[in-house]
């Protein structure tokens, strides 16, 4: 790839899916005709397997250490 793209990330569209504010047909028809220099990045938990099949890269993070473990509560604007 090269060239200029631009980037459209859908925050939490996948846990949006999961308590279905909309299908992953929507979503991989709207993939479909995106133009091509177009990079959709789509965050959160739980993602279907349709649209693990038809995406480019899947990453799976996992917690190795976290502050609430400490008792540190959630702050408004940043975790809550």
């Amino acid at each position: 790839m090269s060239g200029t793209y631009d980037m459209v990330v859908l925050d939490e569209a996948n846990i949006a899916m999961y308590y279905k504010l909309f299908c992953v047909e929507e979503l991989i028809e709207l993939l479909k005709r995106k133009p091509e220099h177009v990079e959709v990045i789509i965050t959160g938990r739980n993602a279907p397997d349709e649209l693990i099949e038809i995406a480019d890269l899947v990453t799976e993070m996992k917690e190795i250490k976290h502050y609430y473990t400490k008792g540190v509560q959630a702050r408004k604007g940043i975790e809550h």
